[in-house]
């Protein structure tokens, strides 16, 4: 247990580190907890002209007027079909191609396939978009390949059905190579011994990936899952109304694209702060949830 004299030497030997962190705690306060106290909007009828506290109180019903309208539904399916698709096939591939990188004997390929694949992160995300638009285009080259295959060229934006995999696929081709950064910084630290015993015990590659290899970064994939799993309803709206138009609505239109166009477009700031807060709770639920049953299963958590 520390004491106000045990406090104060360490205070007085590393000080300078401490100051170092006073940008990080005064980033956290300024722009992630002082704005909390604008969730008292999403119980208000809020007009800006009268200020948060002076706005007369309403209860839920923003809440109660979102759950019951008819973009509910639509908004809530679309937000979980994303967010289920882009953990199921997202978040195994910066494993997988960590893993890939890993068994690569020629270190310079390693390097330059790494360097390839985290170019894309880099790349700004209207220019991504734009992209991503050339490519799916009716005169683009997804087409090129689909009427060299004998199918119809059209323009793949525009039908419902395309959305989520051309979201799903451009979003993994962007961040998988960012992503197994931490992969491969884990696998630099297993035990090269355990490797030479299993290689003498008569073990090929695959079985030394699957005892070895995989449950020496577990405890890396469990934790960066369970921060997944709390980011699962936040899908971000820029790359959203980037890509999508009123033709899309019904597959592409989720809580955070939605969220944009009622408080930003139809400046009905009470009701899109009830359904941020909304997205909010649940995400909190999920990770407590993920948290919780890696704790008992495992011994693994975040707390």
């Amino acid at each position: 247990m520390y004491t106000k004299k045990a406090i104060a030497k360490d205070w007085r030997r590393n000080w300078k580190l401490y100051l170092l962190m006073l940008p990080v705690f005064a980033f956290y306060i300024i722009f992630c907890y002082k704005p909390m106290y604008g969730i008292i909007i999403a119980f208000k009828d809020f007009q800006p002209g009268l200020g948060i506290m002076q706005s007369p109180w309403i209860g839920f019903e923003n809440f109660i007027e979102f759950f019951t309208g008819n973009y509910f539904t639509r908004t809530l399916s679309n937000t979980l079909i994303i967010s289920i698709s882009n953990l199921v096939f997202g978040f195994p591939a910066p494993i997988i191609l960590a893993l890939l990188i890993n068994e690569v004997v020629h270190k310079s390929f390693a390097k330059t396939v790494q360097t390839i694949t985290y170019m894309p992160h880099f790349v700004s995300l209207v220019v991504v978009c734009g992209l991503i638009r050339t490519f799916v285009a009716e005169d683009g080259i997804i087409n090129y390949i689909i009427t060299f295959f004998g199918g119809e060229a059209s323009n793949l934006l525009q039908k419902p059905e395309a959305f989520v995999p051309i979201y799903i696929i451009s979003g993994i081709w962007q961040e998988i190579g960012w992503g197994s950064i931490i992969y491969l910084a884990a696998l630099a630290g297993v035990d090269q011994e355990l490797y030479e015993a299993a290689s003498i015990d008569g073990a090929g590659r695959l079985r030394q990936t699957w005892s070895i290899t995989l449950p020496s970064i577990l405890p890396t994939i469990i934790t960066l899952f369970i921060l997944r799993l709390g980011q699962m309803m936040n899908i971000g709206f820029e790359k959203i109304i980037l890509l999508y138009s009123p033709m899309t609505y019904e597959t592409a239109d989720v809580i955070s694209s939605y969220t944009y166009r009622v408080g930003l477009q139809e400046f009905r700031y009470g009701y899109s702060t009830a359904v941020g807060l909304f997205n909010s709770v649940i995400n909190f639920v999920l990770i407590f949830i993920a948290n919780t049953i890696s704790r008992k299963v495992n011994d693994t958590s975040l707390w």
